[in-house]
C-alpha cells in the first residue's frame, strides 16, 4: 500500500485562529511546515494559493482545512511532566483513579492472576525478572487516613510476590512485606537521609516509603524493564500528549537509562513531540553524575534531532505538602515534621546550581514549600551574581535548530511554586525566573481538603497557587501538568485555571477568586510562555506562536476555550494536532 504524501502547503479557514498578543485571524496558510501567511494574506495574496488556483504543474499540493467555526490555536506546551512515568503505567496494575483501597487491592490480584510468575512448565515467564516484581502507579494517597498505607493490605492479595505501587505525587511508594523483606526493610533498618520510613508502635516498617533515601531502598532491588518496554511506554506518552494537543514536553526527571531510552527513539524516528530533557541532580551523587550530564548532553546535541533536546538539569529543592516533606518557613499546623524537608543543604545546592549555571544548563527545581522557594531563589540569585552575564558555549550557533539552549541567557524555572512568601514574589520577576505551576491543582479536591488545608491552615492554605499575583508583578508563569501524577489533558488545567473550581463547579464564585486568570492568560501560559521557558523563540523556526516564519505546531479545538466556560472547556474536542504542519488526529 502507498502512503499518501502529506501535502505541502495547507490553508486553514472557516473558524477563530488565536496567538497570544496577536489579533484574532480568520485563516492560516502553511507552507512546508511554517507559517506562510495569517489573515487576508492566506486567503487572497499568498503567491503559494494563487499558483495553486491557477491550476499551476509545479508540485504543490494544497489542502484546504475548515474548522467548522472552532479554534486553531499554537499547540500545547507541558513545561513539566514526566512521560516515561506516565507510559509505563499501562505496564502495571491499572489503578490509577480507583476510589478505595479494596479496589486497588482487587486490582493487584487481578493483574498477578493474569500475570504469572511461572508458565506451565514451570519456567520464569520473565528470566530478568524471576521474583515477580509488580510495579504499578498511581493510587490515591488520600484513600488512607495521612496517606499511610498497610503492607499486609497488599499481602492479602500478593503475598509471595514484591509488589511497589507508587503514590499519585510519586513521591511515595506502598509496598507489600515480600517487597520490604527483598529490599532488607525492617525494624532495624535506620531512617535514611532525605527519605522517611513510617513504622508501626513496634517499630516494624507500616508499607509506605516517603521521598528518594527511602524510596531508592526497594527501588534499588526492582529489577530494571526491557528496553523495549521503556521504548513501548515512551511510544504510549507520545500518542497521550498528542491527543490532547501538546506537541512540547520538558521531562522533568530523566536518569542515565531514560536518556539512553530518548536517544533510541530519535534514532527510530519515533519522537512524534519535542521532548527537552532535564537530568536529575541527586545530593547525594552530584560530583560523580555532572560529567555525565555533559557528556549525554553532547551526545543529543549531535544526533541534530530538533526535537530532542538535554540541556537542562532538575533539582528537588523538598517534597510535597501531602506528606509533610513539603519544606515551610512556618511549621504544619499538625508539627508532625516541623518545617517539613529539605532534600540539599542550603549551600550544597547553590554550589550545584552555580556549577550546572556556568556550564550553560537551565536549571529547572522542584520547590513546592515557601521556604524550598526562598532557598531555590537564593541559590539562583547566588550563580548569577558568582558566574556573571550569560555568554554562547564554544560551539553554539544562536539559531541553528535544535542546538539553542540556555547559552545566550538564563531562563531558570521554579516547578510548581505552590507556597510562595509574600517577600519573594518580586523576585521572580527581578531574576526572570520563570514559576511552572500545575493549574489543575489550584481547586478544592479531596487531596487539597482532606490532605493539604489540614496541614497549612485556612490562612496559609489561602496563599497558594499565586498565578495572578505573580502575572500582575510582571512576572514569567508558563504551565505544566506534571503528569502522571495529574492529568496531562491541558483542557483540565485550563478549565481550573480560569474558574478554580471543581468539576462539580465548587465553589462557584471560585476557590480563591482573586488568583483567577483571562482565557487568554491561561492559554498564553500553556503556549507562548512554555515556548519562552524552552527558548523556542531563539531558534530559526520557533513555535509557541502563530506568526510568519514559526513552526507550524497547532492545535484545532471544537470551541473557543476563552468563551465556553469551565464546563465547555473540559467538554471541547480536539479535533486535530499538527507537529510541523503534519496532523494527528486522534
Amino acid at each position: 500500500m502507498t502512503a499518501t504524501p502529506e501535502p505541502s502547503a495547507t490553508l486553514f479557514s472557516g473558524g477563530t485562529i488565536w496567538s497570544a498578543g496577536a489579533p484574532d485571524a480568520e485563516a492560516l496558510l502553511v507552507v512546508d511546515g511554517l507559517v506562510a501567511a495569517i489573515g487576508a494574506e492566506a486567503v487572497a495574496a499568498h503567491p503559494v494559493v494563487v499558483a495553486a488556483e491557477a491550476g499551476s504543474e509545479d508540485g504543490i499540493d494544497i489542502e484546504r482545512v475548515d474548522l467548522a467555526d472552532g479554534f486553531l490555536a499554537p499547540s500545547f506546551g507541558d513545561g513539566h511532566a514526566h512521560p516515561l512515568f506516565g507510559g509505563l503505567e499501562n505496564a502495571g496494575p491499572r489503578i490509577r483513579g480507583l476510589g478505595s483501597i479494596d479496589a486497588i487491592v482487587a486490582e493487584v490480584r487481578r493483574f498477578a492472576d493474569a500475570n504469572p510468575v511461572a508458565a506451565a512448565d514451570g519456567a520464569p515467564v520473565d528470566p530478568a525478572n524471576p521474583d515477580g516484581w509488580i510495579v504499578g502507579a498511581s493510587y490515591d494517597g488520600s484513600l488512607a487516613p495521612g496517606g499511610l498505607f498497610d503492607a499486609r493490605w497488599l499481602d492479602a492479595a500478593v503475598p509471595d510476590r514484591p509488589v511497589v505501587l507508587r503514590a499519585w505525587d510519586y513521591h511515595t511508594v506502598w509496598c507489600n512485606s515480600r517487597a520490604l523483606e527483598l529490599a532488607g526493610i525492617d525494624t532495624e533498618t535506620p531512617e535514611p537521609a532525605i527519605g522517611e520510613i513510617p513504622r508501626r508502635d513496634d517499630g516494624s516498617p507500616l508499607g509506605v516509603l516517603r521521598e528518594w533515601g527511602a524510596v531508592d531502598l526497594v527501588m534499588a532491588v526492582c529489577p530494571p524493564l526491557s528496553e523495549e518496554v521503556r521504548l513501548r511506554a515512551l511510544a504510549d506518552a507520545v500518542a497521550y500528549f498528542r491527543e490532547n494537543g501538546v506537541t512540547w514536553v520538558q521531562d522533568a526527571w530523566v536518569d542515565p537509562a531514560d536518556a539512553r531510552t530518548y536517544v533510541e527513539a530519535s534514532r527510530r524516528g519515533l519522537l512524534g513531540v519535542r521532548f527537552n530533557l532535564a537530568f536529575y541532580a541527586d545530593p547525594r551523587h552530584f560530583a560523580s553524575q555532572f560529567g555525565g550530564f555533559l557528556a549525554v548532553r553532547a551526545e543529543i546535541e549531535a544526533l541534530g534531532d530538533d526535537r530532542l533536546t538535554a540541556h537542562t538539569v532538575k533539582f528537588f529543592a523538598d517534597g510535597v505538602i501531602e506528606n509533610e516533606t513539603g519544606a515551610l518557613l512556618q511549621p504544619y499546623c499538625s508539627g508532625a515534621h516541623d518545617h517539613g524537608m529539605q532534600v540539599w543543604d542550603a549551600d550544597q545546592l547553590a554550589e550545584a546550581v552555580r556549577i550546572v549555571d556556568e556550564a550553560g544548563f537551565q536549571v529547572h527545581i522542584h520547590a513546592i514549600g515557601d521556604a524550598a522557594v526562598r532557598m531555590a531563589l537564593d541559590a539562583l540569585e547566588a550563580a548569577a551574581r558568582e558566574n556573571g552575564p550569560r555568554g554562547a558555549r564554544d560551539g553554539d550557533a544562536a539559531g541553528a535548530s535544535g542546538s539553542v539552549g540556555p547559552a545566550s541567557e538564563r531562563r531558570h524555572v521554579i516547578a510548581h511554586a505552590q507556597l510562595v512568601d509574600d517577600a519573594d514574589l518580586d523576585r521572580f520577576r527581578a531574576l526572570g525566573v520563570t514559576a511552572n505551576m500545575q493549574p489543575l491543582w489550584a481547586q478544592l479536591d479531596a487531596l487539597m481538603t482532606e490532605l493539604t488545608i489540614p496541614r497549612l491552615g485556612e490562612l496559609r492554605a489561602e496563599r497558594q497557587y499565586r498565578m495572578r499575583t505573580l502575572i500582575d508583578g510582571g512576572g514569567h508563569l508558563s504551565f505544566g501538568s506534571d503528569w502522571p501524577c495529574s492529568s496531562g489533558d491541558p483542557r483540565e488545567g485550563l478549565a481550573v485555571a480560569v474558574s478554580r473550581q471543581t468539576d462539580d463547579g465548587v465553589p462557584a464564585e471560585g476557590w480563591t477568586p482573586h488568583e483567577l486568570l483571562t482565557g487568554d492568560e491561561a492559554l498564553t501560559a500553556y503556549t507562548a510562555a512554555v515556548a519562552h521557558q524552552a527558548f523556542a523563540d531563539l531558534t530559526a523556526a520557533p513555535w509557541g506562536r502563530i506568526e510568519v516564519g514559526a513552526r507550524a505546531d497547532l492545535v484545532w479545538l471544537d470551541v473557543d476555550p476563552r468563551s465556553a466556560g469551565a464546563a465547555g472547556i473540559r467538554a471541547s474536542r480536539i479535533r486535530a494536532s499538527y507537529l510541523d504542519g503534519v496532523a494527528w488526529r486522534g
